[in-house]
């Protein structure tokens, strides 16, 4: 019998998610009541590789000549900026770890390349906007998400080189004049450099086929960028099925015990070396509870084109917790 294609799988899934948005505005108001029983493995919020060297840099704008790759999640909704009635478990950590993300850097990045689990295109697409507006990409939320602002520039010309690095790689690509920063980028952005001067910011979407190894191949196309002191950080979930939030916010706990099986095969696979580690994750359908964490794979992607651009890099990863009842990670490369 013929295996469903990627694009049917995606449609098939498609159907499924419908009403995310909503579940997530409930889960988002509910889960301080929700007794989670997750056990927590904390590591320290801030990642182990800081350094006070790294925090001078930081404080003094020196552009390194090799930046790490990091995929983070991003959390639900725009979070750490409107008051959403009622403690969400875990983001107290989340906010730590990000804005303690930039003192943990050899220094200021040139630019920020952010593949957001929020933007899909056929092919590769680019954000050239000089100064990309904001995209207010979600629904249900209190009036004030809608008036967040993070001003930061874009980066045309490092847009360019982007293009030539795929194009070298044979990966055709194409640029969006008028794409501005969805919730996937300035969540995290905003956190990391909330004042003046910011970092100039673009974004790469991922494709809507949403194949692992093509994004793993994009991302190793997109390597070299890292010693221009570019930056590329993925921005999604490694946990991210609505219908799982919900159910936590009833008091079932079945998603947290998916949540935790995976997280703990994500680990284990990211600390395999690279080709091995990359085998796994293009295969992540195979893990245990897979599906019952991504129904809808997108949060999930951005974390193969960090470790495609994380080449024989090993992986760590600083930020394990539960966040909104779910196991999540975050992880960087080099």
């Amino acid at each position: 019998m013929r295996s469903p294609s990627y694009s049917e799988r995606v449609n098939d899934r498609d159907r499924e998610s419908l009403g995310r948005r909503e579940l997530l505005v409930g889960a988002l108001g509910a889960l301080g009541a929700v007794a989670v029983g997750c056990e927590r493995k904390r590591p320290p919020t801030s990642p182990t590789r800081a350094t006070d060297r790294g925090a001078a840099n930081e404080r003094e704008g020196r552009v390194a000549e090799r930046q790490p790759t990091i995929y983070v999640p991003h959390g639900g909704g725009p979070w750490p900026f409107v008051d959403l009635g009622a403690r969400s478990d875990g983001y107290d950590e989340l906010r730590e770890y990000l804005t303690g993300l930039p003192a943990t850097l050899p220094a200021r990045p040139r630019a920020l390349l952010v593949v957001s689990a929020h933007w899909e295109e056929e092919i590769p697409t680019l954000m050239s906007s000089p100064s990309p507006p904001m995209l207010y990409d979600y629904s249900g939320f209190p009036p004030e998400s809608y008036e967040i602002q993070w001003p930061a520039p874009g980066a045309p010309e490092v847009v360019d080189e982007v293009r030539t690095v795929l194009g070298e790689a044979s990966i055709r690509s194409a640029v969006d004049e008028t794409r501005g920063f969805d919730h996937g980028t300035f969540v995290v952005t905003k956190l990391m450099y909330p004042n003046e001067p910011y970092v100039p910011t673009f974004q790469l979407s991922l494709t809507s086929d949403l194949d692992p190894e093509r994004c793993l191949r994009v991302g190793r196309a997109l390597a070299p960028l890292r010693d221009q002191g570019v930056l590329i950080l993925g921005s999604g979930f490694s946990y991210h099925n609505m219908r799982g939030f919900g159910a936590v916010m009833r008091g079932d706990s079945s998603p947290i015990e998916a949540s935790r099986r995976f997280d703990d095969w994500l680990a284990e696979t990211l600390d395999l070396e690279a080709s091995a580690r990359d085998q796994r994750l293009a295969e992540w359908e195979q893990a245990p509870s897979a599906r019952k964490c991504h129904p809808r794979e997108e949060h999930l992607l951005p974390l193969m084109v960090c470790a495609g651009a994380g080449g024989e890099d090993a992986a760590t990863t600083p930020f394990r917790d539960a966040v909104m009842g779910v196991r999540t990670l975050a992880a960087h490369f080099g």
